[in-house]
C-alpha cells in the first residue's frame, strides 16, 4: 500500500521515489507525487522529511524537517 496524501482541494496523490545519477556520478533519491499509484510507490514518508503543500495551487512536495 503506497503512501497517499489528500491536499486541501480534495485531490489524492501517491508518493513515489526514484534513484537518479547526478552529473558528478553521485546517486540521489528523489521523491515526487503522482495522481495514480505506480510501481515505484513508497510505503511511508522517509525519516526526517515532511509533506509540504503550496497554498496557491495545492501542489505537494516532500521537504526536510
Amino acid at each position: 500500500m503506497a503512501y497517499k496524501h489528500t491536499n486541501s482541494k480534495g485531490v489524492t496523490y501517491f508518493l513515489n521515489s526514484k534513484e537518479v545519477t547526478l552529473r558528478g556520478g553521485k546517486l540521489q533519491t528523489i521523491y515526487y507525487f503522482s495522481k495514480d499509484e505506480r510501481p515505484e510507490a513508497v510505503q511511508d514518508i522517509p525519516a526526517g522529511f515532511m509533506v509540504n503543500e503550496n497554498p496557491r495551487n495545492g501542489f505537494l512536495t516532500v521537504k526536510r524537517k
